[in-house]
């Protein structure tokens, strides 16, 4: 089922692309089917990276996807020219021991994510399906030169909350940034990337 659903996406990315992005294409579907055999991929997250692949390849990227880093996998990993970046893509799922805390859980882990992976490139994104309104904390928006401690050590706590082993560190959340989101719309097989204060100001429109 799996390399099947990859097949038929892989039909849809490639209808109007040369022979050169195919080939690129069809070798990150193949390291995906590999990791899924090992169980260490699952479709949902493996079709949006293939997704925001095929965005970045067209842009001039170089893409690797489960790519790893100093003991940390990321989901895309891609190099332009002397630039390099690094994508999280993030569906939303919430496990069922957080049920009862997902708002405060997906924070967490949104803040993690920016905290320990955006160090290792020269851009930070997280790639998010469009049902997603994906919870980043604002001081996590601002540049590091504008948080106070107060602010670092209140993430310091939220993040602590859940994730320990290891910790998130204070000086990996003083200096995180986050540069732009990436709107994956598996239905339509499309990325479509928004900067992150046009991204902030939606979210603020369609939250309660």
């Amino acid at each position: 089922m799996f390399e099947g659903d990859l097949n038929l996406l892989l039909e849809r990315l490639t209808q109007s692309v040369d022979e050169e992005t195919r080939g690129r294409l069809v070798e990150l579907r193949d390291r995906l089917v590999h990791l899924n055999s090992e169980g260490l991929v699952k479709i949902n997250h493996s079709v949006m990276e293939l997704i925001c692949a095929k965005y970045l390849i067209l842009d001039g990227y170089e893409v690797n996807v489960e790519y790893f880093l100093d003991g940390l996998s990321c989901d895309i990993y891609a190099v332009k020219c002397y630039g390099t970046l690094i994508i999280e893509v993030e569906t939303g799922f919430i496990p069922p021991k957080h049920a009862l805390d997902p708002l405060t859980y997906c924070r967490a882990r949104i803040a993690s994510k920016i905290s320990r992976y955006s160090g290792y490139a020269n851009k930070f994104c997280l790639g998010i399906p469009p049902h997603y309104l994906v919870q980043i904390p604002v001081v996590l928006t601002k540049p590091p030169r504008y948080r106070t401690p107060k602010e670092v050590d209140e993430v310091k706590d939220l993040c602590d909350m859940y994730y320990s082993t290891p910790p998130v560190s204070l000086e990996e959340i003083r200096n995180a940034r986050i540069h732009a989101i990436y709107i994956l719309d598996v239905d339509g097989a499309v990325a479509r990337e928004m900067d992150l204060n046009g991204y902030a100001e939606k979210v603020a429109q369609w939250s309660l």
